[in-house]
């Protein structure tokens, strides 16, 4: 068993951040007295600092524990740093990154990773990727937007021709939704972490972007959010209206296919669904472990969605 979605603080980064806790704003808050840390950097994106987050004993123990022959380590979203000048990101970037290969190195059967990369500065998230990648990393993971701006934007160019001569893993998942309706309930996490996945990738698929870029290996994390769900939908849009149909060279159902998916939906029959609709070779078990709510261990596994997923040869 493979698990393509798992989460991973490596020391060296924690050490970073409470050396750097004024300049990010990181505090470390707990909320009953024998309870776990919450972590919250510029006063946002807290989530509980689980030791199977920054423990690699432990989350070798974890992994074998489930019966997990080989994981791919993502850092986290909460410690993308977009919201931070380009040097703060950048720096905490090359420690991350860094300190994964060092750990995959040492545990390459069990272990593969992904970097995260300053994007608030592309022509720096190019070098960075290409650097990663020098190191072992398989690519990275991004968020699904930048100060408003979509991945498909012009400014973001030099970041996906690196991407695409790479042939590069590029895993977007996103962060909790900031739409004020979804205040209450836990919605931003519910529905407004697969809704930002489901714009951002309506929007790859529609602006012709994967015709661009046809080497770059785009994988969704929660299933792909809510778009295989509505992609009858783009095709009637297709069919409809021009400004749908003028960048793309068939039906949106046909360039589904082209990205890969994760198996993070907790629910056998939207999984039955999404391997009927964009095919088993195209879904990659996954689990978001360590986060509460994790698909733990993976429930699906394909071998050929893995290794089509992970061969990155050029």
């Amino acid at each position: 068993m493979f698990d393509m979605h798992t989460h991973f603080i490596p020391e060296d980064v924690l050490l970073w951040i409470k050396d750097h806790k004024r300049l990010v704003n990181a505090e470390w808050v707990k909320r009953e007295e024998k309870s776990v840390a919450f972590l919250t950097v510029n006063n946002k994106w807290g989530f509980e600092l689980k030791e199977s987050f920054i423990d690699s004993s432990l989350y070798l123990q974890e992994q074998e524990k489930a019966g997990v022959l080989h994981s791919l380590i993502s850092p986290i979203p909460q410690l993308f740093l977009y919201d931070f000048p380009e040097e703060i990101t950048k720096e905490l970037s090359s420690v991350y990154n860094l300190s994964l290969a060092k750990w995959v190195k040492n545990h390459n059967k069990k272990l593969s990773s992904l970097a995260t990369i300053p994007l608030n500065n592309p022509s720096q998230a190019a070098k960075e990727l290409r650097s990663a990648m020098e190191l072992g990393l398989k690519g990275a993971i991004i968020g699904p937007s930048l100060e408003n701006l979509m991945l498909t934007n012009n400014c973001f160019s030099s970041f996906w021709e690196e991407a695409n001569y790479q042939k590069a893993i590029i895993f977007i998942h996103p962060l909790l939704c900031e739409d004020s309706r979804l205040k209450n309930r836990m919605m931003p996490n519910l529905i407004g972490i697969p809704w930002e996945t489901t714009i951002c990738a309506t929007d790859l698929l529609l602006s012709g972007f994967l015709d661009k870029y046809p080497h770059v290996r785009i994988l969704l994390a929660h299933g792909g959010g809510f778009l295989p769900y509505q992609i009858g939908r783009l095709n009637k849009g297709y069919n409809k209206w021009a400004n749908v149909s003028k960048s793309l060279q068939g039906l949106p159902s046909e360039y589904l296919c082209r990205f890969w998916f994760d198996t993070v939906l907790w629910s056998d029959d939207s999984l039955n669904y999404l391997i009927k609709t964009v095919g088993e070779e195209k879904v990659v078990p996954g689990s978001d472990f360590p986060f509460d709510l994790s698909s733990w261990p993976p429930v699906f596994y394909n071998e050929k969605a893995v290794y089509s997923l992970l061969n990155n040869e050029r």
